[in-house]
C-alpha cells in the first residue's frame, strides 16, 4: 500500500455506523469531510477527542465541514459510545480493519512499557473531490476542532 500524501486521492471506503446505516466516501462528494481515525471508544483520549469535536459541530457545520470517525470497535459499541455522549456524528464501524490498513493506520504501539498492534490516532481533511487536503497526524484531542479549522483556513478551504 502505497503511502498516503496530502493531495492523494483520499482510498474508498463503505462500513456501517452507529445506526446500521451504510457510509462510503462516496456520500461526501462535494463536501467537505473530516474524516478521524482513533484507537478505541470510550477510553479516556478517545472520549476527550469526539467530546471536542461534539461541542464544536455547529461551528465546523456551519463552515460545511462533515465529520465522520472511524474505529474498529462494532456497531454496537459505537452506538453506546453515542449515547454516553450525545455525539451528533456517525461513527463507522471497521471491525475488518480494511479502512484503516487503506488508510495505513493500523500498526505497532506503545502503551506503558506494553507493545501491541492497534489504530493510530490521525485525521484526514477531505475535500469536495476526494482529495487529501491535509493529514493530521497524532492530533491534539482538546483542540482537536482548532488544529482542524486552522488547517482547514491554511489550505484555502
Amino acid at each position: 500500500m502505497a503511502v498516503l500524501k496530502e493531495g492523494s486521492k483520499a482510498p474508498a471506503f463503505k462500513a456501517l455506523d452507529q445506526n446500521g446505516n451504510a457510509i462510503s466516501l462516496a456520500d461526501f462528494k462535494g463536501k467537505k469531510l473530516v474524516l478521524y481515525f482513533y484507537p478505541k471508544d470510550d477510553t479516556p483520549t478517545c472520549t476527550i477527542q469526539a467530546c471536542n469535536l461534539r461541542d464544536n459541530y455547529a461551528l465546523l457545520k456551519k463552515k460545511g465541514y462533515q465529520v465522520v470517525g472511524v474505529s474498529v470497535d462494532d456497531v454496537k459499541s459505537h452506538k453506546k459510545f453515542e449515547q454516553k455522549h450525545e455525539l451528533p456524528f456517525p461513527l463507522v464501524s471497521d471491525e475488518d480493519k480494511k479502512i484503516v490498513d487503506k488508510y495505513n493506520l493500523w500498526g505497532e504501539k506503545k502503551f506503558m512499557g506494553r507493545t501491541y498492534m492497534g489504530t493510530t490516532r490521525t485525521t484526514f481533511l477531505i475535500d469536495e473531490e476526494g482529495k487529501i487536503v491535509k493529514i493530521i497526524d497524532k492530533p491534539d484531542s482538546k483542540n482537536h476542532t482548532e488544529e482542524i479549522l486552522e488547517a482547514w483556513k491554511a489550505a484555502g478551504k
